[in-house]
């Protein structure tokens, strides 16, 4: 690969003498505010950083965040049970590596968990930055893979005038209605934004299962924010609130029709195999079963800059409660309360021989209680993270060098509890990274970085000893796991030139003590539930992202878009290996080759626009006791076209799988749901959504 790179590299060059001096290069030094401690632009930053603006989500019509990212930004991918439930992957890792953070303070609910997505207002976002690669310098354990930034939009306006926005859309596959009213007030130094936003639909479909039971959902969002613009710096307080019904699919079936049934008894009376069928009004209701999971998420923070001076504080909820008890429907299966107090403090040190230096500290309290439940998968626990940083960059003319070293240290412990023996230990970890940007011309980078990281395991991976309801999972942890390290190379080269934009992005990661599920398949605990055990070993991953943008000076109202995305993660516990040969020998949720290409027609008050999104075939899973089984490979296709009226009229039409195309993403969790060792269609679990139209109409006023 990097044969490929040098050869790309001076074929660019080449082709970059060739240009016009008078290319624009703004691009290149818009601002990104993610994983760094003072603002930096992509032309500084070696280390590799995607942004995905409000505009550019406004052109696309998606379920919820993640999957509009995915959409947009090579080498993140997302773990899904349905359309409304995502989680993102960056180059193979996911879960307690992707430190999501909403504007700049970290998320923090069960991000353990596979059955719910991210708690936040995918109406309400005005931009998103991901880093790709160990991030955990500047935010610590949970950044081992990269960090997701979703940042709110507070827009600006004429003073002493209020701005608004409403918009609605409809998605033809589930009936999704999504409807969201965001206001704005600037009053000399003061901003104020508030947005409600709801989102409903009633079960998916495919070509295969027909209508998905349980894929059900209703979401409600709100947002209040507040910020003040003085000489001495800023300060921004700001309120959100997250209420999602979501029903839990299970994936039981008539044997020979294959329609979905309905869960009606427990324990030794619930026969899985004659369960009553599922009534047709049930599956195209929007009422919530009684078989769902409420996840409620509000959040109280302020950001505050005094000089050089930076502080965050923050304090979350986060409730989550799984109702799996067809007789006693309001008896709660899992009944969770987290409790968590953010903190951040940095300073910018002045500047000496024009190097920049910022030190600061992170880190959080978390409170974990049950409620009222039957099951308890993880004990009630507490934790104190704490970290401290030091970072530094400088030029050398063409070259721009940064970097820096971190400590953290974590400590979780909790009582005698129900099934959990007491347990307290100390997590530590030194973690850094440094790298440099050489400024090859105006229009042509060289980046290149190494990075440390590190993460402590979660709570479930040294703690679960139960049954997950939602998931339809019994998990078993080890209280003997020590943390995460990680060493990952980057080496990326950029080139704007007039007709053309290219990005190469290479990785190589390795990771010791990596921490990962693998499913037994002779062990059942809960019957009709899966168990998984937590294992340990070293990892490797490798692999890299290819882009090539093109938009021809002259036939200007044409953008082609071409991006590449390939990982490889391998297992490298050598006795597994040897037990188990190649069914062991990759680690499991890696996606596959990625390819995708966008052509669009762009005008002053229209667009239209054709893609093609392709995933090949996934032979490197790992098979041990059927954990995972291989994906066939398979190709979308979709249409969009957009228009403004009147500058304050926006209308997005976008039809998604035109041709129905029947097909199971790798990371579909609703891939393994499945009770029959055959099916009469020679189909086994669940398939993907299917034909999707979509309309959205935004005003502003």
């Amino acid at each position: 690969m990097f044969r490929l790179l040098t050869a790309v590299l001076i074929l660019c060059s080449m082709a970059a003498f060739a240009q016009n001096d008078s290319i624009q290069t703004a691009h290149l030094n818009e601002i990104i505010v993610t994983g760094v401690t003072r603002t930096t632009t992509v032309r500084k930053n070696p280390v590799p950083i995607s942004v995905l603006t409000k505009k550019e989500m406004s052109a696309h019509l998606n379920t919820n965040l993640i999957d509009a990212i995915t959409k947009s930004i090579p080498g993140v991918s997302a773990v899904t049970t349905g359309p409304n439930i995502s989680k993102p992957f960056i180059r193979g890792l996911g879960y307690n590596r992707v430190l999501t953070l909403y504007d700049g303070v970290r998320q923090e609910g069960q991000q353990w968990g596979d059955e719910h997505g991210i708690e936040v207002d995918q109406y309400g976002i005005g931009r998103a930055e991901v880093v790709k690669g160990p991030a955990s310098l500047t935010y610590g354990s949970d950044a081992l893979a990269g960090v997701v930034n979703m940042i709110p939009d507070l827009p600006g306006g004429e003073d002493g005038k209020l701005k608004g926005n409403f918009l609605t859309e409809y998605q033809s596959n589930n009936g999704m209605i999504g409807a969201s009213l965001g206001l704005s007030y600037h009053k000399n130094d003061w901003h104020y934004a508030f947005r409600l936003s709801r989102k409903m639909a009633h079960n998916y479909r495919n070509a295969v299962d027909g209508y998905v039971y349980g894929t059900a959902f209703r979401e409600l969002n709100g947002t209040a924010m507040a910020r003040v613009d003085k000489k001495w710096g800023y300060s921004l307080l700001a309120a959100t609130l997250y209420n999602n019904l979501q029903e839990i699919p299970d994936g039981s079936r008539d044997s020979l029709t294959r329609q979905f049934t309905k869960q009606v008894a427990e324990g030794v009376n619930d026969d899985l195999k004659n369960r009553p069928l599922v009534p047709d009004h049930l599956l195209k209701t929007y009422s919530i079963t009684d078989l769902h999971q409420q996840i409620r998420h509000y959040r109280l923070y302020n950001r505050t800059q005094i000089g050089s001076f930076l502080s965050s504080i923050a304090l979350q909820q986060s409730v989550r409660q799984e109702y799996n008890h067809p007789l006693e429907p309001k008896q709660a299966g899992l009944d969770l309360i987290l409790n968590t107090l953010n903190y951040d403090f940095r300073y910018n040190l002045p500047t000496v021989n024009n190097i920049e230096m910022t030190i600061g500290a992170n880190g959080m309290y978390q409170a974990n209680r049950s409620q009222h439940a039957t099951d308890f998968p993880i004990p009630d626990y507490n934790l104190f993270d704490i970290g401290a940083f030091y970072f530094l960059k400088k030029s050398f003319g063409p070259v721009d060098v940064s970097g820096g070293l971190r400590y953290d240290h974590r400590h979780i412990n909790w009582d005698d509890f129900r099934q959990f023996t007491a347990f307290a230990h100390n997590y530590n970890g030194i973690s850094g990274s440094v790298g440099a940007t050489y400024n090859l011309s105006e229009r042509l980078l060289l980046k290149a970085n190494i990075a440390r990281g590190y993460r402590a395991p979660n709570i479930t991976e040294i703690g679960s000893n139960g049954l997950d309801p939602g998931a339809h999972i019994v998990y078993l942890g080890n209280r003997g796991f020590k943390p995460e390290f990680s060493l990952q190379e980057d080496i990326g080269f950029l080139a704007y030139l007039g007709d053309v934009d290219i990005s190469v992005e290479l990785f190589n990661n390795h990771i010791t003590n990596y921490i990962y599920q693998a499913r037994l398949s002779d062990v059942v605990i809960v019957p009709g539930n899966a168990t998984y055990q937590y294992q340990q070993s070293g990892a490797r991953l490798y692999g890299g992202e290819f882009t090539l943008n093109l938009h021809p000076r002259a036939i200007s109202w044409l953008k082609i878009n071409n991006s590449l995305a390939y990982t490889v993660g391998l297992n490298q516990n050598s006795a597994l290996i040897r037990e188990h040969g190649d069914q062991a020998r990759y680690l499991p949720f890696i996606p596959p080759l990625h390819g995708r290409s966008e052509w669009k027609a762009v005008f002053p008050k229209m667009y239209g626009r054709v893609e093609v999104d392709g995933y090949a075939k996934q032979n490197h899973f790992y098979a041990v006791d059927k954990t995972e089984t291989a994906t066939d490979g398979y190709v979308l296709f979709n249409l969009g076209a957009g228009c403004t009226i009147a500058k304050r009229l926006d209308l997005v039409f976008q039809v998604d799988n035109v041709l129905n195309t029947v097909y199971q993403a790798n990371m579909n969790r609703l891939k393994y749901f499945e009770y029959y060792t055959a099916s009469p269609n020679g189909r086994s679990g669940i398939y993907n959504i299917g034909r999707n139209c979509s309309v959205k109409v935004s005003v502003q006023f």
